[in-house]
């Protein structure tokens, strides 16, 4: 029991590592921008509270746990901006090999289940996971528009991108909140011409 109490303890240790991540996203008032953890709480919230308008009928403890750990390789592998430059496949890489050692803090059987819920993150293939994906697009695309566009102007954001990378995966798992959000998107960019 000490030693599985030891690891656990381990892990939750590093996991606050997580709170020294900062993403590209700003707080909804803009003051500063947010780490992986409070994004992390942020989206789990998200899910609690939008649950209702899933694709699918959904385990919503299952897609809050997925995205509570979702981000916990962040800490080893850094975050990267959905409309930054980067190559996905080498982020791809450097994401399962912190996965592995993340997870591998855990005693063996909770860092298995944590790691198949990742990866069933990851995968989107699950109904849980195709929505957690979905909210994990929505919430950034909130705080943008509650900022007055935030960080889209800086990474040169078009209408198109938007659609492109963010709209598809949160359409596959939330129709109704694309939508929404779309329509608020599109008022957005139609007050903005040059961009």
């Amino acid at each position: 029991m000490t030693d599985r109490l030891a690891a656990q303890f381990a892990f939750l240790a590093e996991a606050d590592r997580l709170k020294t991540v900062l993403r590209a996203t700003t707080l909804n008032d803009g003051s500063r921008r947010e780490n992986s953890g409070e994004h992390s709480w942020h989206v789990a919230l998200f899910a609690m509270t939008l649950a209702e308008h899933a694709a699918h009928p959904v385990d919503i403890g299952r897609v809050v746990s997925m995205l509570l750990i979702h981000d916990l390789v962040e800490i080893d592998a850094g975050d990267t901006p959905i409309h930054g430059d980067h190559d996905p496949d080498v982020q791809a890489l450097r994401e399962r090999a912190a996965a592995d050692r993340v997870f591998g803090l855990l005693p063996p059987d909770q860092g298995r289940a944590f790691r198949a819920l990742w990866n069933e993150f990851e995968a989107a293939q699950s109904d849980d996971a195709i929505f957690a994906k979905s909210i994990d697009r929505v919430q950034p695309v909130l705080a943008n528009l509650e900022n007055g566009g935030g960080t889209w102007p800086e990474y040169g954001v078009t209408r198109d991108r938007l659609e492109t990378r963010v709209g598809t995966r949160v359409a596959r798992g939330a129709p109704a909140l694309w939508r929404h959000l779309r329509a608020r998107i599109d008022a957005w960019f139609a007050d903005r011409p040059q961009v």
